[in-house]
């Protein structure tokens, strides 16, 4: 670093915290040094102006701040959503396909009816009987929901047999711990606060039923691999031995959050792959919790086109100008889902911090999902799942990988 040029790592964390005070919740997690923090809490109130002109400002001096390419470009595509986030905040119209293109480093599109039509149809294959599929897939999902009473019982004990599998595969800091607290009123089912040290707090959100054949993928996205693993990994990777200081606050509405749910949504499949069904149903049967795993399995892969229609009905909402009833219509129609959990999509989706969000998890898994699947062909899947976990992984540079491989 020249005399006189600023450390854009430093000026990166402190411009993402001075962002929270704007926004309550657009650090998600913070484990830096906490006397920088009081520092930013303690500055004049930041406006949307002075945040959108910091952001450029560290953007233009991205060129000459020396730091290796891979650094350099992790931040160029965290400043480019801050910059975006700035606009937001500050009124300046911005196009919703823009707006996520800014944040994620992706562009999307509506979805085919056509596939979604096909998925109803392998499902309805699935589950026969008298009544719309819409009912046979309701009353099989209400077939597969958890006690309210026995659900920290069912998160603990899947906790527990996927950290095992994880410890063997990917290995974990010693001293890691996750703890988990049943929630209501919030706008997710699952929400991990790692609070550094690598310690983690997963909420489950209770206002929805929570089905046993869902909680596998609940427990490993939030906790085993994922978030949690991943924080841990990179606080003792990129944070403690590499003193990458960008890594100490991660922001919402930035490429890294496509990566981390990605990632996470990823989890079961690299830490059980296929059977996870029945590897579920087995854990769950010791506690005399009963479901069918095996068709659970092959449920959940006849309805994945449908995980598509949550990222159409933001598109119709917030780019096509859709009313929300007719969004909730929508959602009811290709996603087979009940209008009360429409009306709890629609409120995530409509959610001023969280309304882009959805993308993470459509485009996330999918970009993901295919990287994997393009490894060499004697390269375990945990060979290069773990690269996620460990290295600063853009959108934009797993897309180069993917059209290379």
């Amino acid at each position: 670093m020249t005399a006189g040029a600023l450390d854009v790592p430093l000026e990166y964390v402190r411009l993402g915290l001075r962002f929270d005070r704007l926004e309550p919740g657009f650090v998600d997690a913070y484990t830096g040094d906490p006397r920088l923090r009081a520092q930013v809490a303690d500055e004049p109130a930041p406006t949307p102006a002075g945040l959108r002109d910091q952001a450029r400002a560290l953007l233009a001096e991205l060129d000459s701040a020396a730091l290796p390419t891979a650094r350099a470009e992790f931040l160029r595509g965290q400043l480019t959503g801050l910059e975006c986030s700035a606009r937001k905040l500050g009124g300046e119209p911005v196009g919703y396909l823009a707006e996520v293109r800014a944040y994620f480093q992706v562009d999307v599109a509506l979805g085919d009816p056509a596939e979604y039509a096909v998925a109803h149809e392998a499902l309805g294959e699935l589950l026969p009987g008298s009544g719309t599929l819409a009912e046979r897939y309701a009353a099989h999902r209400r077939r597969e929901e958890c006690p309210p009473q026995r659900l920290e019982a069912a998160v603990h004990a899947l906790s527990s047999a996927l950290r095992d599998r994880v410890r063997g595969q990917y290995g974990l800091p010693e001293a890691e711990t996750v703890r988990y607290e049943v929630v209501t009123d919030k706008p997710w089912s699952g929400f991990n606060y790692y609070e550094g040290g690598y310690r983690s707090r997963v909420a489950i959100n209770a206002d929805l039923p929570h089905r046993m054949a869902q909680l596998p993928h609940l427990v490993a996205h939030e906790s085993y691999p994922g978030h949690h693993t991943e924080h841990c990994r990179k606080e003792r990777g990129l944070v403690e031995r590499d003193e990458h200081l960008e890594h100490t606050v991660f922001l919402v509405n930035t490429p890294e959050c496509l990566m981390a749910e990605g990632l996470a949504d990823l989890g079961l499949e690299a830490a059980v792959g296929d059977g996870w069904g029945a590897w579920s149903a087995e854990v769950l049967g010791d506690l005399g919790l009963r479901f069918d795993g095996e068709l659970a399995e092959r449920v959940a892969a006849a309805a994945a086109p449908l995980n598509r229609v949550r990222q159409d009905a933001a598109i119709l909402l917030h780019d096509r100008g859709a009313e929300a009833d007719e969004v909730i219509r929508y959602l009811q129609q290709w996603a087979l889902v009940g209008h009360d959990r429409a009306v709890q999509q629609l409120r995530f989706l409509t959610d001023p911090l969280w309304r882009a969000y959805i993308t993470t998890y459509v485009e996330g898994y999918d970009l993901l999902a295919g990287w994997l699947a393009a490894r060499p062909a004697e390269q375990p899947v945990a060979d290069r799942f773990v690269r996620l976990l460990d290295e600063p992984l853009t959108p934009a540079v797993v897309t180069t990988e993917l059209a290379a491989a």
